[in-house]
């Protein structure tokens, strides 16, 4: 798995927090000082934070669960959608649907309402319905598509969430842990990092920083799902072998059985052939001339 390096990091402007007013003092031991009253994130514990965030992941996606992104910032939208996408993960750019994960059924119903709206749309009575009915029945998919496509496939609930800014997105973190769903976040200076399970400390305004963070978390899930495809490729092979060396035994088995038996046919005809043969013979007596 590859990992960032500390120029990258610094590059990227991962170590710009926020100013010291507005800082969150649970944030303290990710802090390497203060310049200019804005504080400075300490970028070896970013890295450090970041490959375990990596770690973790990974592990989700080798087991074949999904990771659902959330990032309705502005300068976070478009990047994120593009990666995960990359991995077909589900995300969220838009508005954060209330209720999506603590009350996920209502959701799934949307779903199944815009996957009905699209079988409708092939058939003969769509051509029935009135100009106004078509019209409101394509903004209302519209609607739930941009509010929804992107996570139509997800059919349960996530492994994991994955958020770019957790100030910005309070009710997606209040819904994981209500639900118990461990959280991967990017946590800057102005947040609380005791909310998540894996804090990521690192600007989460900069449009470079996001990039390089959920690229990074991108690219460890890739692997993940690389990993997991490679050991299913490789359970295939170990059981079509056993199957067929199980063949191969019953064969061997079913040959062997064949000769025993004919064996014990030709034995048995050899052993009766000489009981015939050692059967004494009856000996005539002579016929004696009177005289």
């Amino acid at each position: 798995m590859a990992q960032v390096s500390f120029d990258e990091l610094l590059d990227a402007g991962v170590h710009f927090g926020h100013l010291r007013r507005k800082w969150n003092p649970n944030m303290a031991p990710y802090i390497f000082m203060e310049r200019n009253g804005i504080h400075i994130i300490d970028l070896y514990k970013t890295q450090a934070k970041l490959e375990e965030a990596q770690n973790a992941i990974k592990q989700i996606a080798k087991s074949g669960r999904r990771i659902l992104f959330v990032a309705t910032k502005k300068q976070a939208k478009s990047l994120v959608s593009e990666l995960v996408q990359k991995v077909n993960m589900p995300y969220v750019t838009e508005r954060w649907p209330g209720g999506m994960l603590t009350n996920f059924a209502t959701i799934r119903k949307a779903i199944r309402k815009m996957t009905n709206i699209d079988k409708m749309a092939s058939t003969n009575s769509w051509t029935n319905l009135s100009k106004r009915e078509k019209l409101q029945i394509t903004r209302e998919r519209a609607k739930l598509e941009k509010n929804l496509g992107s996570i139509a496939d997800m059919s349960r609930l996530p492994a994991a969430l994955f958020i770019v800014d957790i100030n910005n997105e309070k009710i997606a973190v209040a819904e994981a842990r209500k639900l118990n769903i461990p959280i991967f976040a990017m946590v800057d200076t102005n947040t609380d990092p005791t909310l998540v399970d894996f804090a990521i400390p690192a600007n989460d305004d900069a449009s470079k920083s996001i990039f390089l963070i959920v690229n990074s978390i991108v690219q460890a899930i890739g692997e993940g799902l690389n990993e997991r495809k490679l050991a299913k490729e490789k359970q295939d092979i170990i059981d079509e072998a056993e199957e067929n060396d199980e063949d191969v035994d019953i064969k061997s088995k079913s040959e062997a059985i064949v000769n025993a038996e004919e064996d014990a046919d030709k034995s048995a005809e050899k052993g009766a052939d000489k009981s015939v043969d050692s059967k004494p013979k009856r000996k005539r007596k002579p016929i004696s001339k009177n005289n």
